[in-house]
């Protein structure tokens, strides 16, 4: 259009009449329109009158009162529905990626314990859980179409822990927070029934995920019978392995920024340590040991006292979530360790590369008596009052010490054990529950035998000693349901507890993992996850340090060879 011309349609909508009588048409088209939804007649409302409400509260069986829960509900096609509105919504990815929000890894959710959905028209099921000392329900769904299904379920427990003095933990998952995050975060934790959830802030040689704003008194969030804590899971390498601290009260990291050719300090884990116990944490390797070389790591730092913990529960390492090949070899060469657990959420589920990380499928519980609070929780991990589960219950006393006490005794006198299991027979079936010293079964019972089932297993006995022992219980249930108690050590007139059997072969295997160490380091490597060659200095001088250790160890507990 050249300049100075004008349509016709815009010299005819100037005119008023024209104007008013537009406005008039739509307006009469809105109005039918709507008469047309109302009577169903229009293509748009036959799709929408397909569907059909779900209206749904979760309750606890004995209050009445609704209670956070975790949610799957699913298609006939088995895919998980859309997460409502009001899901409990917490950003989550690995390496601080925003992977997903209100929706879990497999398509689960969180609810406060009610929601609604609108969906399609078919049969869902559904299947509701809190952890694991409630019984899961799962029941089939049909929804009508024009229709509302308005539905309470109940939520039974089979065992209340807490109110025995034993709070259960996750001392291992990843997902970043700031002030505004913890409710949210706490739902979560409520929803698996736990009452701590330890965030850790995670490093590598290059950078930090997962940030936490604050650390130790600071930085917990406590909600009545529930609380947050910080921690960190940081050192962490390839080469010796993957190092978890908690309730410090500030974070600690060694690096060289600059990334030089010359030491990075990265490696040196014992300077962490020290720190840390200078801030009143606790220090322990992850993943059982297991993984990422960290028996290395752990022969390092375990003979030098610089280790509270191994997180033995866990489900990233391959053949289920238990292993205990690390955990007793350093309590037979005498060296106290507190059991602890934890998901690595949102990495590992219940197999190897599964799809279905989950908040608390591997946990510990700790014993804090009438007054929890994150002093008392901190000290009593601190105490080694623990045992660490994915699913059954296992307790332990040793002439009435629970686990992580320290018992002496004379020579000759007869310890009184006793160990407890308990289990719910379609649930956490138990199969089995074993008295260990040493790393030998001394004894053990089934849900077969007399007087035991499969809900309640039970051992006493009397065990004579003429010299120190650690003594602790395990149970199994269904395939990967375990649990594992920390250790009473057994002390025979101020002696120590180590076994004088196995010596010689862990202190012999102890010097196997530095001389892989000392491989490891002795050449420059060009991969990026290969590294501590840079920090060769220092550690080959704790590499002589472990090394004076075990023989002296040798001197002093073998036969002086």
């Amino acid at each position: 259009m050249r300049t100075g011309e004008e349509s016709t349609w815009r010299v005819t909508w100037r005119k008023p009449f024209v104007r008013r009588l537009a406005l008039l048409g739509a307006l009469l088209l809105i109005v039918a329109g709507s008469m047309l939804l109302k009577s169903g007649t229009i293509a748009f409302w036959q799709v929408a009158s397909g569907t059909g409400r779900l209206a749904m509260t979760v309750v606890d069986d004995t209050t009445g009162v609704s209670i956070p829960v975790r949610i799957r509900l699913t298609n006939a096609q088995g895919e998980p529905v859309v997460p409502p509105d009001n899901a409990l919504a917490v950003m989550w990815g690995r390496f601080d990626a925003a992977e997903d929000f209100a929706s879990l890894p497999n398509g689960d959710f969180y609810t406060e314990g009610a929601f609604e959905l609108t969906l399609p028209a078919g049969v869902y099921q559904l299947r509701i859980s809190k952890g694991y000392e409630h019984l899961e329900q799962e029941h089939e769904v049909v929804i009508a179409a024009d229709e509302e299904v308005l539905e309470t379920y109940r939520m039974a427990r089979w065992v209340d822990m807490p109110s025995r003095g034993w709070v259960s933990a996750d001392g291992h998952i990843h997902l970043r927070r700031s002030p505004r995050d913890n409710p949210s975060i706490l739902g979560w934790i409520a929803a698996e029934d736990l009452q701590v959830g330890t965030l850790l802030q995670m490093g590598d040689f290059w950078a930090t995920y997962y940030s936490q704003y604050a650390w130790g008194l600071d930085g917990v969030y406590h909600v009545e019978d529930r609380l947050l804590a910080s921690g960190q899971e940081d050192p962490r390498t390839h080469e010796r392995g993957h190092t978890i601290s908690l309730a410090a009260d500030d974070f600690v990291r060694l690096e060289d920024p600059a990334l030089s050719q010359g030491p990075s300090g990265y490696y040196y884990y014992d300077q962490v340590f020290d720190r840390i116990h200078e801030l009143g944490g606790m220090t322990g390797y992850a993943h059982q040991a297991v993984t990422f070389h960290g028996y290395r790591g752990l022969t390092l730092d375990v003979l030098r006292d610089k280790v509270d913990f191994l997180e033995l529960l866990q489900f990233c390492a391959a053949d289920g979530p238990l292993h205990t090949d690390h955990y007793y070899h350093f309590l037979n060469l005498g060296f106290e360790l507190t059991a602890t657990a934890g998901s690595d959420f949102p990495w590992c589920g219940r197999s190897p590369n599964s799809a279905d990380p989950r908040i608390g499928d591997a946990r510990f519980y700790t014993y804090v008596g009438d007054e929890f609070t994150f002093e008392t929780w901190r000290e009593s991990v601190r105490d080694g009052h623990t045992f660490v589960t994915s699913g059954p219950i296992v307790e332990l006393t040793v002439n009435e010490a629970i686990p992580g006490d320290r018992v002496d005794v004379e020579s000759g006198s007869a310890l009184r054990i006793t160990a407890r299991a308990q289990g719910h027979a379609t649930q956490i079936p138990l199969e089995e529950l074993e008295i260990v010293a040493h790393g030998v079964v001394i004894e053990s019972v089934s849900a077969r035998d007399p007087n035991q089932s499969s809900e309640r297993l039970a051992v006493t006995m009397s065990l004579p000693v003429d010299h120190g022992v650690w003594i602790a219980a395990r149970t199994r249930a269904a395939p990967t349901q375990i649990a594992h108690s920390t250790p009473v050590y057994v002390t025979v007139s101020g002696s120590g507890f180590h076994s004088p059997d196995t010596l010689e072969e862990y202190l012999d295997l102890s010097g196997q993992y530095l001389d892989e160490l000392e491989e490891e380091i002795s050449q420059p490597n060009d991969s990026l996850d290969h590294l501590a060659w840079r920090d060769r200095d220092g550690l080959e001088e704790q590499i002589a340090e472990t090394r004076e250790v075990i023989a002296k160890l040798r001197r002093e507990l073998g036969d002086g060879e």
